[in-house]
């Protein structure tokens, strides 16, 4: 394979314009909302480390929606994003249709289950009776969010797909703030309203859920963004677009929800630590979850613009930018784990953590620092393959390393050998750096380009043929 690409001088000025225009606007969006997330916990650390610990707990249901829903993300990113590309109004309806149906329809069943039935999800996640009673009063709250969350993602799935990143970016603006304004309002009982403590912090996401929702359908409406409610239209899919959309899906899907199965097994182990360990971990996933969220916006451009150029039949273009998008975020991850551990004592106080829980949650962080450039390499990766049009390979890696190797590390650390929690911990990203070298291999045979649109079918043969390319 060819590594240096078409012959001539790349101009990167205006691959990092392009760059700039998509990641920016969706790593500033990603970033309010778990800025948000971090403003709540230092909020709720003032009613103690337990209801730290809990809504962590719960934080961790709603990432199993996550891993749920976005299979059909990743999914409608891979065909909106090629149908922009070749010009397809029809073939990008379609697949907003599709994605809308199911990503709702995950929305529905998971705020079913935090309403209904708290007190069985809280019990699956810790056996500590007095956390486990902080989060079924959240969580029976907050479900009602997910739907209206749910509905918000498919949008702003579309609006990125068509490179309209910043109405997204507005919203979420807006959002924040809200849901930071109302959470102080209603945790602590401020201008005379009532003091609700935690279920406060879930009606402050309810209405931030709100605000962030009503801000895209009325700019939508104002100015008349095409797609988003042509409902007559959107949903006018055959059988067999829904087959072919499925089949790109399933490996997504599979990967999601095996994924969010494999962190909430882990997370039945870290939720059995000590109460001091659970406040840590919490803190630990709300940093984290910065991190990759800023991050993710990279990734998010990977996937546009990847997935733009293959759909128009530019796959040289596609393949040289994966690397320069994926090792360029490489670098800006370990100049910000290096930045979070040169501040993580007033970060750590802020947040509510003293004496042992900040032991442990210094160490988790700094252990972090050292997989994160590698553990973001393999999520980037992963999403350039399924925008490329070719889902199953990363996913295949992911979901067997992850069942072969580290839930049976921690589970043997953690119930056969009896290991300090840090030795458990330790097997959580065991697998990260064999997976790299075996997705790097993958990203440089090209084979991961694999275009659904007509205008990519008709230049993908002269591509393999140049580059040697064996299917």
């Amino acid at each position: 394979m060819n590594k240096t690409g078409a012959a001539g001088r790349f101009d990167y000025p205006s691959f990092f314009k392009s760059l700039a225009v998509i990641a920016i606007p969706v790593a500033m969006q990603n970033l309010l909302t778990t800025t948000g997330s971090m403003v709540d916990t230092v909020m709720l650390a003032r009613l103690g480390e337990r209801t730290v610990g809990a809504v962590g707990l719960c934080a961790q249901f709603s990432s199993l929606m996550f891993s749920s829903y976005w299979g059909f993300v990743g999914g409608g990113t891979l065909f909106m994003s090629q149908f922009w590309g070749a010009k397809d109004d029809d073939g990008l309806r379609r697949s907003y249709g599709v994605t809308l149906t199911l990503v709702m329809l995950v929305g529905f069943i998971f705020g079913a289950a935090a309403v209904l039935a708290p007190g069985f999800i809280m019990g699956v996640y810790t056996d500590k009776e007095a956390i486990s009673e902080i989060g079924i009063r959240y969580l029976s709250v907050v479900g009602f969010a997910y739907p209206i969350q749910c509905f918000t993602v498919a949008v702003s799935t579309l609006l990125r797909s068509t490179e309209r990143v910043k109405v997204p970016l507005y919203a979420s603006i807006a959002s924040v703030f809200c849901n930071c304004f109302f959470n102080y309002v209603l945790i602590f009982g401020r201008f005379g309203a009532p003091r609700l403590g935690v279920v406060g912090a879930a009606w402050g996401t309810i209405i931030a859920s709100c605000v962030n929702l009503a801000i895209i359908v009325l700019y939508a409406v104002v100015n008349r963004l095409p797609y988003i409610f042509e409902f007559g239209r959107i949903f006018r899919f055959s059988g067999a677009f829904v087959r072919e959309y499925l089949v790109k899906c399933f490996p997504i899907l599979m990967n999601e929800m095996a994924m969010g199965v494999s962190n909430m097994l882990i997370n039945i182990v870290l939720g059995r630590q000590t109460a001091e360990a659970i406040a840590a971990v919490a803190i630990y996933r709300t940093i984290e979850g910065v991190v990759i969220s800023f991050f993710s916006g990279f990734s998010s451009a990977a996937s546009i613009l990847v997935g733009k150029a293959v759909g128009a039949g530019r796959h040289e273009e596609a393949y040289r930018n994966a690397f320069r998008i994926i090792y360029f975020t490489s670098l800006g991850i370990a100049v910000t784990g290096a930045v979070i551990m040169m501040l993580h004592w007033p970060l750590f106080t802020v947040m509510g953590l003293s004496g042992e829980s900040f032991e442990i949650c210094t160490f988790l962080c700094g252990y972090y620092l050292l997989v994160a450039v590698i553990r973001m390499g393999n999520w980037q990766q992963n999403d350039v393959f399924r925008a490329g049009g070719d889902p199953a390979f990363g996913s295949i890696m992911e979901i067997t390393f992850m069942y072969l190797m580290v839930i049976p590390l921690v589970y043997i650390c953690q119930f056969v050998l009896h290991a300090p929690f840090k030795v458990v911990f330790l097997m959580v990203y065991s697998d990260e750096l064999i997976r790299y070298f075996i997705m790097q291999r993958r990203l440089y045979s090209g084979k991961w380009i694999r275009p659904v649109s007509e205008a990519g079918k008709a230049t993908i043969d002269a591509f393999r043929a140049e580059h040697n390319i064996v299917m």
